[in-house]
């Protein structure tokens, strides 16, 4: 077989399936088949959830780690480098640890078709079942009973909330999207769920299924106050836990205490101190990032936020609201064109004085003009730019140290940020 390198593996990878998407497990429970993969670790835990998948991965496998155990953590999509969708102990795999699995896996499949989020899938699982881990976390791709994760049992199911997005694949309402992500519970396993209202044919599956659901509100919770916050749950025996005097965090305390209550259901070391060092060490880049920047000599304040969907914009508007600010905050939007624009509009419109909008570099994205024109129905201070770089630009030359610019609406829009911020050094 010609020896390819990453970007070569990509590229093919891009043309290997007929449709980008193709919901399904025959295909690639086949090909897992094929491969004879082992377990890929002692616990593993699979996350699905409309938003919050990212940190609530991130905070998980930080409380993990800091026991010093070994965590594998398989991720999408990626902002700038393939690599960072397959992590091991906090670092991304390298190009040739993913060109061996993704030769590894097309050996496997022969004639069996599979779309590139399938291989990048049974690449990861490859790898981790290479790295004698102790315990592996798989974030969904798409929904949940369909999506290539979920051919692997996971001792640990995870629902952070249920919201609208991707209706094409997942409908339009919010019993349809709970249909699809509690396809990820197991019978006789434990699930968690982070939403406060859970739709009611979720519970029913749960109980179908006999699977154990602890949700956020009955079997576990969080308070928070003005200087910090606490947390109280269960452990896998039904025994009452509980945190106080915890420091407040940078991503969601409210993913925080989700993966809180999962990590008390792995029968790991239960240890105050430790637990919030690894609290206070989880990242994850685009989620309320702040970065200082020195532009012309200025010191200005930037925000990354992939926030893309109505119920995403709406947390990130409460989290601006609640910091006190006295200076202005001007956005810097990018959107795909098969999101809710008018609905992420309705959330952000208040706390923002002045838009730049620009396009995306993917078929996929809104014009600028139908940015801008939707802005303009709403009165607001708007302009577009050719790019997202020239519209951060042009938004830091008018901001002042006071300011905070806020970046946001898509994957895209981040990583076009990066880029951009990548050449100002």
């Amino acid at each position: 077989m010609q020896t390819r390198n990453l970007q070569d593996w990509l590229s093919y990878l891009e043309q290997l399936h007929p449709s980008e998407i193709e919901m399904g497990l025959q295909r690639v429970q086949t090909v897992a088949e094929r491969l004879g993969l082992p377990r890929l670790a002692d616990k593993i835990v699979t996350v699905t959830g409309t938003n919050g998948k990212g940190s609530t991965c991130a905070f998980l496998a930080s409380l993990v780690a800091q026991q010093g155990l070994q965590v594998g953590v398989y991720s999408s999509p990626h902002l700038l480098d393939y690599n960072e969708r397959v992590r091991i102990n906090d670092q991304n795999v390298s190009d040739q640890q993913l060109c061996a699995a993704f030769t590894v896996v097309e050996q496997a499949r022969a004639d069996i078709s599979l779309t590139y989020f399938e291989m990048g899938t049974l690449a990861a699982f490859w790898l981790f079942a290479q790295a004698d881990l102790d315990v592996v976390i798989l974030e969904v791709g798409l929904g949940g009973r369909l999506d290539a994760v979920n051919i692997v049992d996971a001792d640990v199911s995870v629902i952070t909330n249920i919201g609208l997005d991707h209706h094409d694949w997942l409908g339009d309402s919010r019993e349809s999207v709970a249909h699809e992500k509690s396809g990820i519970f197991r019978s006789g396993r434990p699930a968690v769920c982070g939403d406060l209202q859970p739709p009611e044919n979720l519970l029913a599956h749960a109980q179908e299924l006999q699977t154990p659901l602890l949700l956020r509100g009955r079997d576990f919770d969080l308070t928070v106050t003005a200087t910090g916050w606490s947390w109280q749950g269960v452990d896998g025996q039904g025994q009452v836990l509980s945190l106080n005097n915890l420091a407040l965090l940078n991503l969601p305390v409210e993913n925080a205490a989700l993966a809180l209550q999962v990590y008390a259901l792995l029968d790991l070391p239960w240890q105050p101190t430790e637990l919030q060092r690894g609290l206070s060490a989880a990242h994850i880049t685009g989620r309320l990032q702040k970065i200082e920047l020195n532009y012309q000599g200025r010191i200005l304040q930037l925000l990354l936020d992939v926030a893309h969907n109505p119920h995403a914009a709406h947390y990130l508007s409460q989290r601006l609201s609640a910091e006190p600010f006295a200076g202005r905050r001007l956005a810097v939007l990018g959107m795909l064109d098969d999101k809710d624009v008018s609905g992420v509009l309705d959330c952000m419109q208040a706390v923002v004085s002045t838009w730049a909008v620009a396009a995306l570099p993917t078929g996929r994205s809104c014009t600028a003009e139908q940015l801008e024109a939707e802005l303009l129905s709403r009165a607001a201070q708007v302009k577009s730019y050719k790019s997202i770089g020239q519209a951060i630009a042009a938004q830091c030359a008018q901001a002042t140290a006071a300011d905070q610019i806020i970046i946001f609406g898509s994957f895209y829009t981040v990583a076009q940020a990066l880029l951009w911020l990548q050449q100002q050094v």
